[in-house]
């Protein structure tokens, strides 16, 4: 097998810094897999767009994203914005991975160079938040802004139990928008929302049973809306969502398939794009089908794979 070129783009900070202690073993199982690697480390918000977008131009045959679902987002904002979008690939080293464990590729490092070398791509769907794209979950709402108001220093010493801090203390907040919701092929719904969710994949905040049928090949996106509710209401159904039991059925969600959704509101209400923060509304949400060709494991079952035997085809 020919060797290529790989440009790993890295956040030194993520997952407790794990991905910064490894980071010379990860080179080493590259090369001897035929991956030559060179590696730019993230010093700031943005950075890893450029460094994306600067390896697109230079013509790598992969772009690697090391670290969790913000730096995943910014690289595929970076390749995005090209006509020509070389290969995509994950080591999910983050706090959360959601992407990565919606397609099967493995948390741990070694297993994820392995898929890496083996160089198997299968087109993915991506979604465009008026200028920005994202690769997994937009959304908008009190409880979307959990994820960005969490601390970077609280995420790297204790993990996912940051957010659980931090979804404690909101609940005592929350409060519903009046939103309208406009869907190509479906209509307009205006009233009070809790939240509203666009997924792209079957994984959302680390739960694949809250749009277990979403898939990042079937060019659409599985949308869903909470619809007012008090204290207790909201409770039982984060209670049905963390046991990983069904709730699309509820009364109190919306839940339909489209490639295109507006949404405003006369409310500041604040969008988290991939766990990060997107602005605010009005929002136009496009669906751009299999716009990245995404490494994964040619012989794993995972959301690409639903609607179909999926096309996985090698480097």
């Amino acid at each position: 097998m020919d060797t290529i070129r790989a440009r790993l783009i890295y956040n030194p900070t993520s997952g407790r810094e794990e991905v910064k202690r490894k980071l010379a073993a990860i080179l080493q199982r590259l090369e001897r897999g035929g991956i030559e690697t060179s590696c730019h480390a993230t010093e700031s918000k943005g950075d890893a767009i450029r460094a994306a977008s600067n390896a697109v131009e230079r013509g790598f045959d992969m772009i690697i994203s090391a670290g969790g679902d913000g730096t995943l987002n910014e690289v595929v904002n970076g390749i995005s914005i090209h006509d020509r979008r070389p290969a995509l690939g994950i080591l999910p080293l983050g706090t959360t991975n959601d992407f990565a464990r919606a397609h099967g590729i493995p948390r741990k490092w070694e297993d994820a160079c392995d898929l890496l070398t083996r160089r198997y791509t299968t087109p993915v769907d991506v979604g465009q938040a008026n200028d920005r794209y994202f690769i997994n979950i937009a959304g908008g709402g009190s409880l979307t802004e959990l994820t960005y108001e969490v601390p970077s220093k609280l995420k790297t010493m204790v993990g996912q139990l940051a957010y659980y801090m931090k979804g404690l203390e909101k609940i005592t907040r929350l409060n519903p928008t009046l939103m309208r919701i406009d869907a190509e092929g479906i209509g307009e719904f205006h009233e009070e929302f809790m939240l509203f969710l666009i997924a792209n994949s079957n994984s959302v905040g680390g739960f694949d049973r809250l749009a277990p049928d979403a898939s990042t090949n079937d060019g659409v996106f599985d949308v869903l809306a909470l619809r007012k509710c008090n204290l207790a209401e909201f409770l039982r159904i984060a209670t049905l969502v963390m046991r990983g039991e069904p709730v699309l059925n509820d009364s109190h969600f919306i839940h339909f398939k489209t490639n295109k959704v507006v949404v405003e509101s006369d409310h500041r209400v604040q969008l988290n794009v991939d766990g990060e923060f997107g602005g605010t509304l009005p929002c136009s949400f496009n669906l751009l089908p299999a716009h990245l060709n995404v490494v994964v494991d040619e012989h794993g079952e995972s959301s690409y794979r639903k609607n179909g035997p999926g096309r996985a085809l090698q480097l």
